[in-house]
């Protein structure tokens, strides 16, 4: 006797399946050589089961339809438009928070090469979980990335950006060339619009948020970051009182994270609620900045 089992076949909604098509057709014309095997090699890579342990096992899955020869001259002369890939991805839906608000999230991601003594710009990378008690320092490449964070709970997220940090690179000063850039083209994109909530960017202990916060002041962005505890800030300076002689105080009482009886009280925080915090000296921080460097400032929300 024969049964016959259910079987439940689940389809994607017809918006989807636009959305995915339009983007694989403007995904292909971001290839600029070698198209049509640089576009079946990503398809392979994206159906592969389980990780690339080796370029040639892709050319054995069914996406791909070309040989060996046409996979490695493609991998040494295929091109893609980076700057045209960007711009294509910043124009998909993007997942949102409440309210409509987007969250971007900025890191270092390293490409370990501990075997690859020959490859050009290895940095030494920093990384955990290799040791039982300590971290450790392995050759790969450093990767700056911008990506979308997604709410609920998940682990996916939209990369708009990455770009590999190089020996002279100062990792703040690429993150906020790539920030400036990503939130440029969201705003061209139609993404963010005058009146939607500002954008809010997430980064790590390893940027210096107070940088971040003065270089990117004129773009629609919060800063969400956690400040080293060695910091020492400056309120800003009192009003001037009458009757007192001098020359005024260019900056007003310092007060460091680690000594709580320093802290400004709550009245003190709204009152200066609208003013900035400059970063003091003398905080073991290094020199004070330069003409090509303005102070670092922190503006309070």
């Amino acid at each position: 006797m024969t049964t016959t089992k259910a079987v439940k076949v689940s389809l994607l909604p017809d918006a989807v399946r636009r959305e995915a098509s339009r983007f694989r057709g403007e995904f292909y014309e971001c290839l600029t050589a070698r198209r049509d095997e640089l576009f079946e090699l990503a398809d392979a890579v994206l159906c592969v089961d389980g990780a690339v342990k080796s370029p040639v096992n892709l050319t054995l899955l069914p996406e791909h339809r070309r040989g060996h020869g046409a996979m490695y001259g493609d991998l040494n002369h295929g091109r893609l438009d980076v700057d045209c890939l960007r711009t294509v991805l910043a124009g998909l839906p993007l997942p949102r928070f409440d309210g409509g608000r987007l969250v971007l999230a900025v890191d270092v991601s390293p490409w370990l090469r501990s075997d690859a003594p020959c490859s050009a710009e290895r940095l030494f990378c920093h990384v955990y979980g290799r040791a039982k008690t300590a971290s450790q320092f392995i050759p790969g490449w450093p990767y700056s990335f911008v990506a979308v964070l997604e709410p609920g709970p998940t682990s996916w997220t939209a990369i708009l950006d990455a770009v590999r940090l190089g020996p002279a690179d100062d990792a703040t000063a690429v993150t906020a060339a790539r920030l400036r850039g990503v939130v440029g083209q969201l705003v061209a994109a139609g993404q963010w619009q005058a009146g939607d909530p500002d954008i809010v960017i997430v980064s790590d202990a390893g940027y210096d948020v107070t940088r971040l916060a003065w270089v990117l002041r004129d773009l629609p962005v919060e800063l969400v970051g956690r400040v080293r505890s060695d910091r020492a800030m400056r309120l800003p300076k009192p009003p001037r009182m009458h009757g007192v002689n001098g020359r005024p105080p260019k900056h007003g009482p310092e007060f460091r994270f680690t000594k709580p009886e320093t802290w400004p009280r709550a009245r003190d925080h709204h009152v200066h609620r609208h003013h900035q915090l400059r970063q003091g000296r003398g905080s073991g921080m290094g020199p004070g900045p330069s003409e090509a460097h303005p102070p670092l400032f922190m503006a309070r929300p």
